[in-house]
């Protein structure tokens, strides 16, 4: 009997430890989900705001495509993470001088918040401006050089969608040959240097150039019969998965399995012109919130199961001087006044209810089939490479590939003690309750 109650008081223990390790896991794993800042715009609300905003959300890192001394000053102090970007046009003063590089460090690199990822430009090997490409690997090197002593933020640049050359299967996944000039090195600078590489993939313009019902809900992470890479067996049940591994595979085939991704921006509009198919509210609200629950989930890909990636939804606020078609402007998670868009449940302590699928979101009315827009029968995805926080549409053309779930060995270690934990957990629980 003494011995008896002896377990259930140990068992009692290790409850209250595994539940406690439990909960801080689960707190921990969600610093992945961030957002872009965009600027183009004459009616954002004050910097002070914005982080007042920022900081009653779970969202945990923040990108902005160049500095902003005045937002980077009101969050001094929070735990929310930039990644920070250099504009294109500064990209040739980089490069010319380690001076140079050393002098935009000291003036731009905040002290008061953490920055874990700067971003060498974006989408400029797709930029349309041939000069800059030659450019890039060097205004790298030397911004890292110019780095503190000790930092522990890499460097790195933002790639548009239409590097990849193939993405149909994910697994045939591969880069432009004709970008192997700039591109090689950069990804062997990543390599040395532990940088991430970095890209804007949106299952949006999948659905834009395929408007099948089934690809709607392919493209939403909601019920579908799911898609087969028939080279590598696997079955995708969403867009998202299928261009991550895609990024995935490309990488693995130049050699450089350990070169983990980030999702620089993915997102979806809630309104658009007459012949934007799907951009909607619903829909956007479906495809951010499934999104987040996606990562939450750490559930993965086909390809590298059981590890989330960074990702940054684009945007927090509309951008309301963008040029284009509506849904351009229509990106924002939030309006000007601080209220929401729409709500995908990243206000602290709120979540989206979870629907009988097991999807969070609204299941959107069906979407008008409009023909000739490109349907891929295959199920891929085949896209331009601009996006909305582009600077300029991308120059070619390819399938539309995502950024994919890091596939370093770093992210599967966590399953076998995740498992275990699970274990213990349940052994604990089977002995407090007797039955044991």
């Amino acid at each position: 009997m003494v011995l008896r109650r002896r377990w259930e008081m140990d068992a009692a223990v290790i409850l209250r430890l595994l539940h406690g390790a439990f909960l801080f896991h689960l707190a921990t794993s969600q610093s992945f989900i961030g957002v872009n800042y965009g600027t183009i715009a004459d009616n954002l609300p004050p910097a002070a705001s914005t982080a007042s905003l920022l900081t009653s959300t779970s969202i945990g890192k923040l990108r902005l495509y160049e500095p902003q001394p005045d937002l980077v000053a009101a969050l001094a102090g929070s735990d929310i993470s930039i990644l920070l970007g250099v504009p294109n046009s500064d990209v040739p003063s980089l490069a010319s001088s380690p001076a140079a590089a050393a002098s935009w460090a000291a003036a731009n690199i905040p002290t008061t918040v953490s920055v874990s990822v700067i971003s060498v430009g974006n989408e400029l090997l797709n930029s349309g401006d041939p000069t800059l490409g030659p450019q890039l690997l060097p205004a790298m090197q030397n911004l890292l050089a110019a780095l503190p002593a000790g930092s522990t933020t890499k460097i790195s640049t933002v790639h548009s969608m239409a590097v990849l050359a193939s993405s149909d299967p994910p697994s045939s996944g591969a880069f432009h040959a004709d970008l192997a000039g700039s591109l090689d090195p950069v990804l062997e600078f990543l390599h040395q240097n532990g940088g991430p590489f970095m890209i804007n993939p949106y299952p949006y313009f999948a659905y834009a150039s395929d408007t099948r019902d089934e690809t709607l809900a392919f493209c939403l992470f909601q019920p579908n019969t799911g898609r087969v890479d028939a080279a590598s067996g696997l079955t995708y049940m969403n867009m998202f998965d299928a261009q991550l591994d895609a990024i995935r595979a490309a990488l693995d085939a130049k050699g450089y399995p350990d070169v983990e991704i980030v999702i620089a921006e993915t997102g979806w509009p809630y309104k658009g012109d007459a012949g934007e198919a799907g951009a909607t509210p619903d829909n956007a609200r479906a495809y951010n919130a499934n999104l987040v629950a996606h990562l939450k989930s750490q559930v993965g890909t086909p390809r590298t199961p059981g590890k989330s990636v960074d990702t940054y939804i684009f945007a927090l606020y509309d951008e309301d001087l963008k040029p284009g078609p509506a849904s351009e402007r229509s990106f924002g998670l939030y309006q000007a006044d601080l209220t929401p868009n729409y709500d995908i449940g990243l206000a602290k302590g709120s979540g989206a209810a979870p629907t009988t699928s097991g999807q969070i979101g609204v299941t959107p009315a069906p979407a008008q089939v409009q023909p000739g827009r490109g349907v891929t029968p295959t199920g891929f995805c085949v896209t331009t490479g601009g996006a909305p926080g582009g600077t300029q549409q991308a120059q070619q053309s390819s399938s539309c590939y995502e950024p994919a779930g890091a596939t370093s060995q770093r992210g599967h270690t966590g399953m076998p003690q995740f498992v275990w934990f699970c274990i213990l957990l349940g052994l604990a629980m089977l002995v407090q309750s007797g039955r044991l």
